[in-house]
């Protein structure tokens, strides 16, 4: 079989799934709406996948990630909206577009480059043209917050809201500390809330000016917490001892045991 035809295979068989006479009646029953948070799952085991260099879950992931896509063109098909030959061809179209050191005559000396100044500028002309009144406006407001938060951030610094160094929003991370803490003092938790909030997005800018990718680098610290305390599960299980049982400070006495294995495994 070639792409093609698998393409096209995959296209017929979303269809049948969606007949109305004989077709599956879940698939039938499903909406944009109802399938927008699958779409999201996939997207994230794609991630994971990737995560764990698995690459045999990695094809199966995309395969799933794949098929929410021909879901909703199949359910826009239906609905006279677009196909999915219009989603690939417009893809394709954006893409040239973006790409004018490739397809035209624009130059570009590194990655940094073409994201930072050729993607900028046509994004930019894109915005125009779509006649957006503010630049935040094609920011997802169902992104994961962390990551909308960076986006964002991102935009506001594309026109000069940035601060001029990292180390001034180490500043603004101290000065929002010291209005968490006077929140607590008056015990009103929508005060607290909201400060707490402020603190993940000072942090969140603050990842960002040192060019680290905020929703990665959270998902590498969940993936190290969760491989330290399977650790000290196993440690207490390894001694017959009950973790509910145990101690804080004989919890932590294991959690120092699992840092230290670990970085002895990076040695070696």
């Amino acid at each position: 079989m070639d792409n093609s035809s698998a393409i096209k295979n995959l296209l017929a068989l979303m269809a049948r799934l969606r007949n109305p006479e004989t077709g599956c009646p879940w698939d039938i029953e499903q909406n944009f709406k109802t399938i927008a948070p699958y779409t999201i799952e996939e997207a994230y085991e794609v991630a994971d996948a990737i995560e764990r260099n698995n690459m045999d879950d990695l094809k199966d992931e995309l395969g799933d990630l794949l098929l929410q896509v021909v879901f909703h063109a199949q359910m826009a098909k239906e609905q006279n909206l677009f196909t999915f030959d219009d989603i690939a061809a417009h893809v394709t179209t954006k893409m040239i577009h973006r790409h004018p050191h490739v397809f035209g005559e624009e130059k570009a000396t590194s990655a940094d480059d073409v994201e930072n100044r050729i993607w900028d500028q046509r994004k930019a002309l894109e915005k125009q043209e779509a006649m957006q009144e503010s630049i935040l406006d094609d920011v997802p407001q169902n992104l994961p917050a962390l990551l909308r938060a960076q986006k964002l951030q991102k935009r506001a610094a594309s026109v000069g809201f940035e601060w001029a160094h990292p180390d001034d929003v180490l500043d603004k991370m101290e000065e929002e500390i010291a209005e968490m803490r006077e929140a607590l003092e008056n015990e009103k938790q929508d005060e607290i809330l909201d400060e707490l909030g402020d603190l993940f997005f000072v942090l969140t800018n603050y990842g960002r000016m040192l060019g680290a990718n905020c929703e990665d680098v959270l998902r590498q610290s969940n993936n190290k917490f969760s491989r330290r305390f399977k650790g000290i599960e196993s440690d207490f299980k390894e001694k017959s001892l009950s973790l509910k049982e145990a101690t804080l400070t004989e919890m932590e006495a294991s959690w120092q045991d699992q840092k230290r294995k670990e970085k002895k495994n990076k040695k070696a």
